[in-house]
């Protein structure tokens, strides 16, 4: 009983916060406006991707070492 009350609990929580934040989402930011104007959204999209990959690549990287590790360890 105690997880289908969790259960529907989480459910409500999350309903309420979509509802919340799409409430919250219906008038356009003045910044976002003056940056697509000026062109520098796409500068915040570069970097944010730039970020995004490099994480992703260190991952990658790390997942490769820890691999490597774990296979000289059963030999």
């Amino acid at each position: 009983m105690n997880k289908v009350f969790a259960t529907i609990l989480f459910l409500t929580i999350n309903l309420l916060l979509i509802l919340f934040t799409a409430a919250a989402q219906t008038e356009q930011p003045e910044m976002a406006d003056s940056m697509r104007s000026n062109g520098k959204i796409y500068v915040v999209v570069v970097v944010c991707l730039i970020i995004l990959f490099g994480l992703i690549g260190y991952v990658f990287r790390i997942d490769r070492k820890l691999s490597k590790l774990e296979k000289q360890q059963k030999d």
